[in-house]
């Protein structure tokens, strides 16, 4: 699976002005290495303007069941079986050889090659078993939800429910943005439901969401 990105640069610091500076020109963190950033086609919520829609209501309700707790990282108690649900979901969503159970473990308990700093983990309340994770990069302004993955055999709103969770969590800590990765298939369209959104078009941050919506519909006829 390729990913889109126009530009690549690696930074060696990692303040949060110049992590968030970066993210505002349209960068985000990678997988790929320690200070490893691509500029892509970025999507984010401005949590000044981001309110639930009767659309987020409905998705909330389907998954009053989940808790979300957050764990700064490297995670202590990492346990094998967080590897391979992460790599089972993105088998069955992207197919083999997207993500490894070894890159999994790298991002959670290997500071020195990872830029994400922090984990949230989705739990049925009442009960100590978790659905899903979702590894995030997370400073005082914004916060990166990425590479998130869970129980396939969940609800079917779990993703979606997981996601505007984490968004909710964000608006209550007080921080200004809410990164979801990048616009750069048709299916990333569900990312332009919540109020707020703007996206990066190369040169600055548009709300034209009909613009990008078509952009994302040409994809599928290259």
């Amino acid at each position: 699976m390729k990913y889109l990105h126009w530009n690549e640069q690696t930074i060696t610091d990692f303040s949060d002005k110049t992590v968030s500076d970066a993210y505002d020109t349209g960068y985000v963190f990678t997988r790929i290495g320690k200070g490893c950033m691509q500029q892509t086609r970025s999507v984010r919520i401005n949590l000044t303007k981001f309110k639930l829609s009767s659309e987020n209501r409905r998705i909330l309700k389907k998954v009053t069941h989940l808790k979300l707790s957050t764990f700064v990282l490297p995670l202590a108690d990492y346990d094998f079986t967080i590897g391979k649900l992460a790599k089972d979901f993105y088998e069955n969503k992207f197919g083999a050889g997207i993500m490894s159970a070894q890159k999994i473990k790298e991002m959670i308990t290997d500071t020195k090659r990872s830029n994400f700093n922090m984990i949230i983990k989705y739990t049925e309340k009442q009960k100590s078993s978790f659905l899903g994770f979702s590894i995030c990069y997370i400073n005082k302004d914004i916060i990166h939800y990425s590479y998130p993955f869970y129980d396939l055999n969940a609800s079917k709103d779990i993703g979606l429910g997981m996601m505007t969770l984490a968004i909710e969590y964000a608006q209550e800590k007080g921080l200004k943005y809410v990164y979801l990765g990048s616009l750069q298939r048709p299916t990333d369209t569900y990312k332009l439901q919540f109020s707020g959104i703007e996206w990066f078009d190369g040169a600055s941050w548009s709300t034209d969401l009909e613009e990008v919506k078509k952009l994302l519909s040409e994809t599928n006829t290259k």
